[in-house]
């Protein structure tokens, strides 16, 4: 059966609602980490490209992080090597990094970028590497086992947290009217790369760039309450203080304390973002509802 046809009156009035929020992400920089559901169905795939296109047509400056886990892990399955984690964090050895720089700065970097071009954009791909624009250095996993006096130190590898960004590659795409595309690969001085979480890499890019805003597409509503209530909107405090009582803990940890973190570093804010709901970048930048958590720091 065919969708009935939309009421013109419809549009009018969400083309209304947007304005005030087009006005005011005018000219300003939003920093989005790309991943899970959104990156992987055809549908939302379409939608999140059109997002960015539109984005950049009423001009805001998206920036593009993506990840690439289940992608890695596939290519790794077919290729006889071994995927091993340590405090979810994949072991990454020589061999596995190339695969990692293949996957991420290669196929799906390169697919991303395909399909934001294909919408009438014009986005270009990068790694951190390119430039160096994203310093690393080697992450150190602490590993406490109650027999040892000291948390045992785990090396996996190829794995780093990020130690410096330079925006002047991303800044001069975003003022050409190119949306850049990162792919969360860094390199430390002697040439080494590493595989870097993507919602630490977009943080701090974020951070660097002095965004407005920052998303996180993730695979749920938003953070919950005790009750499974999608709590809309928080300050840092009481973001603190949800960590502090338990009601943030596991998986959504490392990503709250990631918004977080940039929103005490000086972002506008930062939403987690239910990336499973068709057009939800667009959904949470230009509608009063919006589609996720949004913290901020009212703190003066």
């Amino acid at each position: 059966m065919n969708e009935s046809p939309r009421d013109p009156r419809q549009v009018v009035e969400i083309l209304s609602e947007a304005l005030p929020y087009i006005q005011r992400y005018s000219g300003k920089t939003v920093v989005v980490k790309y991943g899970g559901n959104a990156m992987t169905e055809d549908k939302l795939i379409d939608s999140f490209a059109r997002d960015m296109v539109l984005m950049k047509e009423v001009g805001i400056n998206p920036v593009v992080v993506h990840g690439g886990g289940p992608q890695i892990g596939q290519l790794l399955a077919r290729l006889n090597i071994e995927s091993r984690f340590v405090n979810g964090m994949r072991v990454t050895d020589a061999e596995t990094m190339d695969v990692v720089e293949m996957v991420l700065g290669g196929l799906v970097n390169k697919n991303i970028v395909t399909q934001i071009n294909q919408c009438g954009g014009k986005a270009i791909g990068l790694t951190g590497k390119d430039n160096a624009q994203i310093r690393a250095r080697q992450l150190k996993v602490e590993q406490y086992n109650p027999a040892l006096a000291e948390p045992e130190i785990i090396d996996i590898g190829h794995v780093g947290e990020v130690e410096h960004i330079s925006t002047d590659l991303i800044e001069m795409l975003s003022k050409a009217d190119y949306i850049p595309v990162i792919a969360p690969i860094g390199v430390d001085r002697e040439g080494h790369s590493y595989n870097i979480n993507a919602d630490l890499v977009a943080g701090k890019v974020a951070e660097a760039l002095k965004a407005e805003k920052l998303m996180l597409l993730t695979n749920v509503a938003g953070l919950q309450d005790a009750q499974g209530n999608v709590m809309t909107g928080l300050s840092t405090e009481q973001v603190d203080a949800l960590i502090a009582d338990g009601t943030i803990y596991g998986g959504m940890l490392p990503k709250i304390r990631c918004a977080l973190d940039a929103v005490k570093g000086g972002v506008g804010s930062a939403v987690i973002v239910d990336g499973r709901v068709v057009h939800s970048t667009l959904l949470e930048i230009f509608t009063d509802a919006g589609v996720g958590t949004q913290i901020t720091d009212h703190r003066g």
